[in-house]
């Protein structure tokens, strides 16, 4: 008879105007994967930090191998062995990678650190988990996949009971993903159980046992994997019939129009010696793909003026542009949806709507003051299309899940009524029901006539809504696929590519 590890019986948990969790049931039994789904504000974060320690349950009650269980702190949940890596990164970005995964557990040698010892243990925790970076070098310089894989390091590096693991491969390469697979699937046949949330239903079935199901803070149900299709988990998440996850995969494309809107020719940037050449018509989806490393990042973030561009040029309309800061990228009409919402993105001590509006405020200012009704207006209206959860537009973004708070930055830069959207991981985090949502506005966007470039990791997610695909390997373009040849294949054979030598387009 299978035992069960963790038990959680009828818990609930409410704050101001909204209810999160109700009287939730489930059972995790010891040493399975199991995967936990459901919409942005479904209640999944909620479970997670009652289970965890970091909010107190307002009823229920929970059972950890059979004893009672109510962790009051995070600390007292990790002395339980309960370990988590969650979907935004708690590391110390001014420390080192090997500092950072051993940070409540320094080796010492008298008072001193053992650094020998240190960098002897992160380098092995390091390589199993397949992060190629020097242990020394400070976390900010890492990119965010690879902060991703620190994270992940902390938590395997401590032995735990229990370990959840919230969106682990949002950023990660196939390759990488395979060997995260590989990791948890070596811990399991040791003992350790996984509670896996994810908003990719398709690794769900390489790598879990059961899946739990909540909407709207309630449990819909448990099954094992091998009994539920991928329809099936959509219509219990959403409550709703969806006929494909991407809704112009059978359909006809917009057609893109006209010489290019965006031209890039001959880029240089810091971190490359290659030239980069690519260009984006009106009415177009262009895809940006490459593995993690392969500066595609980068790129975006230079023609959008955030980091600093070597030679080359950027062209809007045919004109050239001066573009020396995100300012200038702005004015002239061009945004970019950054891969770090939370940093980069969003101020999270201010409301939903001033975030909102915060790129346009120009839209609502006359002589120096602004129009608060005109902004709260135009705030509540794109909440609306985007379907942002949240009980008031006066709530503070950092309150809100992480699907929507990026969705927030996306009606941002959608309510500047940009020329050009170059979206860096759109939907990272993002559950299937809103990503349909978002790909709907995104269509409706290019009926406007703007261009959008979408930089994602999801191969399937370019795929199924862009027309052309760009691909990027070792700082260069080393193909370009149209969407009549789109093939999972064909755009690998391009990213693994490690040189500018015998880069061709199709």
């Amino acid at each position: 008879m299978e035992t069960d590890i963790l038990s959680i019986q009828n818990v609930s948990k409410s704050f101001p105007g909204v209810r999160a969790l109700s009287n939730i049931v489930l059972s995790v039994r010891k040493g399975e994967v199991h995967v936990l789904v459901g919409e942005n504000g479904a209640g999944k974060s909620t479970l997670i930090k009652i289970v965890c320690g970091i909010y107190p349950p307002d009823g229920g009650t929970m059972t950890l191998e059979g004893e009672p269980y109510f962790p009051r702190t995070p600390r007292e949940a990790m002395n339980r062995g309960i370990r988590v890596v969650y979907q935004e990164f708690n590391l110390l970005s001014y420390l080192s990678v090997a500092e950072n995964i051993f940070f409540d557990r320094l080796p010492r040698r008298g008072i001193r650190v053992d650094r020998k010892k240190l960098f002897r243990d992160a380098s092995e925790i390091m390589a199993r988990v397949g992060l190629d970076a020097d242990p020394w070098m400070p976390v900010e310089l890492l990119g965010v996949a690879q902060m991703q894989l620190v994270e992940i390091a902390k938590a395997l590096s401590s032995k735990c009971r229990v370990l959840i693991l919230d969106e682990p491969t949002a950023t990660l390469s196939p390759g990488e993903i395979s060997r995260l697979f590989e990791i948890i699937r070596t811990e399991k046949k040791q003992g350790l159980t996984v509670i896996y949330i994810s908003h990719h239903l398709k690794e769900i079935y390489e790598i879990g046992d059961r899946i739990t199901v909540l909407r709207n803070g309630e449990l819909v149900g448990t099954k094992e994997t091998a009994e539920i299709d991928i329809p099936h988990i959509v219509s219990m998440m959403v409550g709703r019939q969806m006929d494909a996850e991407y809704p112009f995969m059978d359909s006809p494309h917009p057609k893109p129009t006209g010489e290019p809107l965006l031209e890039v020719k001959g880029l240089r940037i810091a971190s490359s010696s290659h030239e980069i050449s690519f260009h984006l018509k009106k009415g177009e989806i262009l895809g940006i793909s490459g593995l993690v490393g392969s500066r595609r990042t980068e790129t975006v973030r230079a023609v959008f003026g955030a980091d600093k561009k070597l030679g080359g040029s950027v062209s809007l309309e045919g004109r050239r542009l001066n573009v020396t800061s995100p300012k200038d990228a702005v004015r002239e009409g061009i945004c970019l949806l950054t891969e770090d919402r939370k940093s980069q993105g969003l101020v999270l001590d201010m409301p939903v709507d001033a975030n909102i509006s915060l790129a346009a405020l120009d839209k609502f200012s006359h002589f120096g003051l602004i129009d608060k009704k005109a902004e709260r207006g135009a705030s509540q209206r794109m909440a609306g299309e985007l379907a942002i959860k949240t009980p008031s537009m006066s709530q503070l973004v950092r309150n809100l899940s992480g699907g929507n708070q990026q969705k927030t930055v996306l009606a941002k830069w959608i309510l500047r009524d940009a020329k050009v959207l170059i979206f860096d991981e759109p939907t990272r985090g993002i559950d299937v029901g809103a990503k349909y949502e978002i790909y709907l506005l995104l269509w409706r966007l290019l009926a406007e006539g703007k261009g959008i470039m979408i930089v994602s990791s999801d191969l399937n997610e370019l795929i199924g809504i862009c027309h052309r695909i760009v691909v990027f390997s070792g700082g260069a373009v080393s193909g370009e696929v149209l969407r009549r040849d789109f093939e999972q294949e064909r755009i690998l054979k391009y990213a693994y590519r490690v040189s500018h030598e015998g880069s061709d387009r199709e």
